[in-house]
């Protein structure tokens, strides 16, 4: 996804803000190294015995997870994780509240089509309602 970002705009973003069920080490590692700032929810130890807290890094994360597990510890971190709820989640409640919770459509040129009038629709009522 971040090639096709660069791809599209010319440069890389400063910072993602990601789910935290799509956070694997990996891609954070990735990103890091390429100058992207994570944001994403930290997950919980597996137990409460263990003594650790979210912010304690694992025996094999890498430096660029351990530093994504401090950010996301910080006031800042989560002041701006915030934000992705406002943003993506107000788009996926759109869509549900349109009755899109399941495509009716095959081949993927006819599922883009969908998802593109999902868009379009959604972009024109968000104006209506900010320019009223």
């Amino acid at each position: 996804m971040l090639e096709q970002v660069v791809a599209r705009t010319g440069r890389v973003p400063e910072a993602y803000m990601m789910d935290g069920g799509y956070a694997r080490r990996e891609d954070i590692t990735a990103l890091e190294r390429r100058g992207v700032t994570v944001y994403a929810p930290t997950p919980s130890p597996r137990t409460t015995t263990s003594g650790r807290t979210k912010a304690d890094p694992r025996l094999d994360d890498p430096p660029e997870v351990v530093r994504r597990r401090e950010r996301m510890e910080t006031e800042e971190a989560k002041e701006i994780y915030k934000g992705r709820a406002a943003t993506s989640e107000c788009v996926n409640a759109h869509a549900r509240r349109h009755s899109l919770t399941q495509l009716w459509v095959r081949r993927e040129k006819n599922v883009l089509s969908v998802l593109l009038l999902v868009a379009v629709t959604h972009n024109l009522l968000r104006w209506i309602a900010l320019s009223a």
